[in-house]
């Protein structure tokens, strides 16, 4: 088939086509790791979709998430990923937990789900103060906890919005994280994945948010599970895990550097909570059930082919790579179309879809090629190119 190049071309491209088949592992896994999935719509129901509550299919969005837990891995709910501020509210996304965790509790694999606390209910403009934003988050956490879910604080607009200095972010989630009933999972995102976070913590630098969130840890360290850092930043990261309190988790959120971070550096290593997980699930069981055998030939050379898949799909503008996710769930099969809440299939180019199918073919994700060779020349024409 003739796919597009970012040059402006039509190249030849004929695929690998050896697919690798989504399995349970063989073995306990040696590290956490939970994929960050997205909402599947109903285009069917949908109505006024860039201001209304999207239409959910929440049948094949529970398959999705099925998928991932007959292969071993945990769940992150209700993330960014899920298009939590860019097309799905609070509303959707309380549904959307209360579903999922009624189907985990179900699943014979008994995987664990972590769920998305914010504060997106509510107005910015309502949440001028610490108690404001502290109310809206103790919300969702009530509703997460009464679902089962185990809690994510994920970071908030409302602190960087209202200019908060540390003294606030520490009444903030010293408050949260006591409230809590069990260990939490703080979130870090980087400003690449949202801008409006830029300057999280209330530092003025990396260095000083790394000395404030320390701080916050060990002083909650028995009610902290672990941190999701998202700066890609590999260096920044190790630094940061080598001084975690022993029993505090680091669970990357890198999407660049995954497959190193997570290998660690003999001393130290890094869990997983990862939106590109949920697209290379296979692989990611995969190698993780090889790292757990000890077999790194095997660990290397399933999650090498992923990280330039990766790097594409989260390329600059970052908040844009839910695309690329909801993309390859339809070249598989997972769901009938390709329409996401807020016509956010929208925020890619047709070249950077073509690079995508070339990079999920050399990594073994595309599950049934023909399939996928046949979704993506349809995905071609509607582009005004005859593949």
């Amino acid at each position: 088939m003739k796919l597009p190049t970012a040059a402006g071309t039509l190249e030849d491209y004929t695929l690998q086509g050896d697919p690798l088949t989504p399995r349970a592992p063989s073995v306990p896994l040696t590290r956490t790791a939970f994929a960050a999935a997205h909402v599947v719509s109903d285009p069917l129901a949908e109505r006024d979709p860039w201001q209304g509550r999207p239409a959910v299919d929440w049948d094949a969005t529970l398959r999705f998430r099925e998928g991932l837990w007959d292969q071993g891995l945990g769940l992150a709910e209700a993330m960014d990923t899920a298009q939590r501020g860019m097309g799905v509210d609070w509303a959707t996304a309380k549904e959307l937990i209360e579903r999922t965790m009624v189907a985990a509790k179900a699943h014979p694999m008994k995987p664990r789900v972590a769920c998305g606390a914010g504060t997106d209910h509510v107005a910015l403009s309502k949440l001028t103060d610490a108690a404001a934003i502290t109310a809206a988050y103790a919300e969702q956490m009530e509703a997460i906890e009464a679902a089962g879910g185990q809690l994510i604080l994920m970071a908030t607009r409302a602190l960087p919005a209202i200019g908060a200095g540390p003294e606030t972010y520490a009444r903030v989630y010293d408050d949260l994280i006591t409230q809590a009933a069990e260990p939490v999972i703080l979130h870090w995102l980087g400003d690449m994945f949202d801008p409006a976070l830029k300057g999280y913590w209330g530092g003025a630098s990396v260095d000083e948010a790394n000395e404030i969130v320390l701080d916050l840890i060990t002083r909650n360290a028995s009610k902290v599970d672990g941190i999701k850092i998202s700066l890609l930043d590999q260096a920044h990261e190790e630094a940061f895990r080598a001084r975690l309190p022993e029993d505090v988790r680091l669970y990357t959120g890198d999407d660049f550097n995954y497959a190193a971070l997570i290998e660690g550096d003999g001393t130290h290593y890094s869990h997983a909570l990862l939106g590109i997980f949920a697209a290379i699930a296979p692989a990611a069981a995969q190698a993780l059930e090889a790292l757990a055998q000890g077999d790194m030939e095997t660990y290397h050379a399933l999650f090498s082919p992923t990280v330039p898949l990766s790097r594409e799909i989260f390329k600059a503008p970052t908040q844009y790579y839910k695309a690329g996710i909801a993309f390859l769930a339809w070249l598989n099969g997972s769901q009938s179309h390709f329409i996401m809440p807020a016509g956010f299939q929208s925020s890619r180019e047709i070249t950077h879809y073509a690079e995508v199918f070339r990079l999920a073919d050399q990594a073994r994700l595309l599950t049934d090629p023909d399939l996928a060779t046949h979704r993506m020349t349809h995905l071609l024409a509607l582009n005004g190119i005859d593949a």
